[in-house]
């Protein structure tokens, strides 16, 4: 590969890794707290609250997905103490 073309790959924005739940709402809150203080820019504002927006709607399917697998995780479990007792019983 020439050095140019290796250049323009340095150049080219790569997508952004979505974070972390809890790193997401690190930067709610970092978010709330620079509006809190006034810190943003009338010119921001509409791309920081975006922002924001779209971090919590992770964050709350995040919570839903989670909160599914640990009900399917105790069903697994519930289920597996009935087969236990069943076979206790036989």
């Amino acid at each position: 590969m020439s050095s140019k073309r290796r250049e323009e790959d340095d150049l080219t924005p790569k997508p952004k890794k979505a974070p972390g739940f809890e790193e997401a709402i690190a930067e709610v809150e970092a978010i709330l707290a620079r509006l809190e203080a006034g810190e943003v820019a009338i010119d921001d504002l509409s791309a920081e609250v975006k922002r924001a927006v779209t971090l919590v709607d992770a964050c709350r399917a995040k919570l839903r997905r989670t909160e599914l697998e640990v009900q399917e995780f105790v069903s697994s479990l519930e289920r597996g103490d009935e087969e236990a007792v069943d076979r206790d019983g036989d």
